[in-house]
């Protein structure tokens, strides 16, 4: 790896200054750390075998030209995840097979429905891919294109199909199997899956600032921060409030590694104004901060690698899948129309439903970011901040209304409530701020962040183009308390940090259709809870902790036990798990029974939204949650960290 050969060619770095140097002259101080992180999923077995090699260095120039001090930082770090090659059968080269689709409900007579003597049986259970009873337009020679092999059946890892939607989707590395790879976004070779820092991005180069200060007038100052790097904002761990700045990397260990270690850092520059105190401030500060860097979604991760997030991968893949080559959908055509009952598996040709494309903005002026923070600190020793953030998203949206090819005719137009989809990445404006009180009384620190967004868009099945736009409030309420729990030790005190996430969309809309629940899948107001009780032992050198997260409309938990032991101040070992427990995957409205082809999917005339017939796939994952959709991946752990 070209991190490794680097740092053996530099050699170890000593904390002290070389004879190059002047006499006096700060030396560069120099951290080389080693990590081997080994999980075990209840699921598959081995699902991590990572390891990674970090350096970080850093050198303070002392005061240089009109700084008063400078100083500069730069983090390389390489990662290279061998279960790619371990399990090839199931993440690497050979995962995957050959699938069959649900077929209506064996026995049903759907004779009426399409035309076949009465009588005719058409659901007859599971059929291979691309063997579908219904063959719509220019879908007779799909398997050329895309065969029967090195696929999963979407969802199948969390769920039945269970009379809803599912297909086939591709699962090997994309320089393996090509098919619903989308391009700059979900392509990785199985080489940029388990080294993903090596990337045209040089993610390699972690981090790489100039920071310094420059004096005023008055004691007042200017802080100017230049570089690869990531902005921290606002006061709570693990939910996105304000710190939206930085993408996120969920590759890593789905929403479970700490932020430090799975923000994305970017191109950025920080302006921060210190004018300190006032008469009603102990201190002030206004940032200014522009990301400068070529647009960056979050890292979602492809189907067929051990973390997906949501499943949103797999899903974009079979979708994109079935957008290039076509592909048969469980469970389809004439669904119900019967009772309600699922409909009949069907293979589409190419262009007809699925995502067309990804549009990732390209660098422009336009496209950059732009952050203004105020914080202070008052007499009473209360902190405040208050933000804005104009940015992109870094969920994609999935925008209907392309034009594709009629499934009947072969016509070419667009069709309202038809599931054809570009990915987009909408403009965003925040608007909020964060607080933290002393709490002197009960002897705790309270944090508050709170903000609101406009410009998001969601999933919506009674829209034409099956997107709306909302606003979106979401807020954090959070505790911090060290407390001595005299039963477990007398002697240390240990800390109790508990944190409340609630989101409310302000532009929601659901209805009741003929069948089921029709429009937004995302609720109108969530919570999400989090319980943290960390201790220490041996002078700090053994550390328990446990971790629980609750999400209150999936109904699915997590409870994340660990234990570091320091071995010395250069080895550390962590041993953990993660168990969740909950009701899994939910169902929703999937948009079969939409009527886009007046005279073909439904009586003639105007178009018209679903009935609501629903089933897992695909918007069901929005009602389920990170945690829910992960119900079925317990894991243990076992983690070495080495400082050289």
């Amino acid at each position: 790896m070209l991190l490794l050969g680097s740092l053996a060619v530099l050699g170890p770095f000593p904390a002290v200054a070389t004879a190059a140097e002047p006499a006096g002259a700060n030396p560069w101080v120099v951290d080389v750390f080693y990590e081997n992180d080994i999980h075990s999923r209840r699921d598959v077995g081995l699902a991590k075998f990572r390891n990674t090699l970090q350096m970080e260095a850093a050198r303070k120039l002392g005061a240089t030209g009109p700084f008063s001090d400078l100083g500069f930082n730069v983090k390389l770090r390489g990662t290279f995840d061998a279960v790619h090659r371990i399990k090839d059968h199931r993440f690497g080269n050979q995962a995957g097979g050959s699938v069959s689709l649900e077929n209506g409900v064996p026995g049903q007579d759907y004779s009426a429905l399409f035309g076949a003597p009465p009588g005719t049986l058409l659901g007859t259970g599971p059929v291979p891919h691309g063997e579908a009873p219904i063959a719509l337009f220019n879908s007779g020679d799909v398997l050329l294109n895309n065969p029967n092999e090195g696929m999963v059946v979407l969802g199948s890892q969390l769920h039945e199909t269970d009379g809803g939607v599912a297909f086939g989707v591709p699962v090997r590395p994309c320089d393996t199997d090509s098919r619903g790879c989308l391009k700059d976004y979900m392509d990785a070779s199985r080489q940029e899956l388990e080294s993903p820092e090596f990337n045209h991005r040089l993610d390699v180069l972690r981090e790489a600032y100039f920071a310094g200060t420059l004096p005023l007038s008055d004691g007042k100052s200017l802080f100017l921060k230049i570089g690869k790097q990531q902005v921290v904002w606002g006061r709570t761990d693990l939910f996105r409030v304000l710190d939206v700045i930085n993408p996120i990397d969920y590759s890593r260990n789905n929403i479970y590694d700490e932020m430090q270690d799975i923000r994305i850092p970017m191109w950025i520059a920080q302006f921060e104004y210190r004018m300190g105190a006032s008469e009603s401030f102990q201190d002030r500060n206004f940032q200014v901060v522009w990301n400068f860097d070529k647009f960056r979604p979050h890292t979602l991760v492809q189907c067929g690698s051990p973390n997906v997030i949501l499943d949103a991968g797999c899903f974009f893949r079979g979708m994109k899948n079935l957008w290039d080559n076509g592909g048969t959908v469980a469970n389809f055509a004439g669904a119900g129309a019967i009772n309600g009952t699922p409909g009949l598996a069907t293979t589409f040709g190419p262009n007809q439903i699925g995502i067309r494309e990804v549009n990732l903005p390209g660098w422009s002026l336009d496209n950059t970011q732009l952050g203004l923070k105020f914080e202070g600190v008052t007499k009473d020793a209360l902190s405040f901040s208050v933000n804005f953030l104009t940015y992109r998203s870094q969920l994609p949206s999935l925008r209907g209304g392309i034009t594709s090819v009629h499934p009947f005719t072969g016509a070419t137009g667009t069709f309202p409530y038809l599931i054809a989809f570009d990915l987009d990445f909408p403009r965003v404006n925040l608007l909020g701020g964060s607080l933290d009180i002393q709490a002197d009384s009960i002897g705790s620190v309270i944090r508050m962040e709170a903000a609101i967004t406009k410009g998001e868009e969601f999933p919506s099945t009674m829209q034409p183009r099956l997107f709306k736009q909302s606003k979106v409030v979401r807020y954090v309420i959070g505790l911090d308390r060290p407390t001595f729990i005299p039963l477990l030790n007398k002697d240390r005190t240990f800390l109790i940090s508990g944190q409340i996430f609630g989101q409310h969309l302000l532009d929601h809309e659901q209805a009741d259709g003929p069948l089921g629940r029709v429009g937004m899948p995302d609720w109108k107001d969530n919570w999400i809870g989090t319980l943290l009780v960390k201790g220490w032992y041996q002078n700090d050198r053994l550390s328990p902790q446990l971790l629980m997260a609750y999400d209150v409309r999936a109904r699915a938990g997590a409870v994340a036990p660990s234990l570091e032991w320091l071995v010395s101040d250069n080895l550390k070992l962590t041993f953990g798990a993660n168990i969740k427990a909950g009701t899994g995957a939910r169902k929703f409205d999937d948009d079969r029974t939409a009527n886009p082809f007046p005279g073909f999917t439904g009586p003639p005339g105007q178009a018209t939204m679903s009935a609501g017939l629903g089933g897992y796939e695909p918007l069901g994952r929005f009602r389920s949650g990170p945690i829910g959709m992960a119900i079925n991946e317990d894991f243990v752990q076992f983690a070495l960290r080495y400082k050289f």
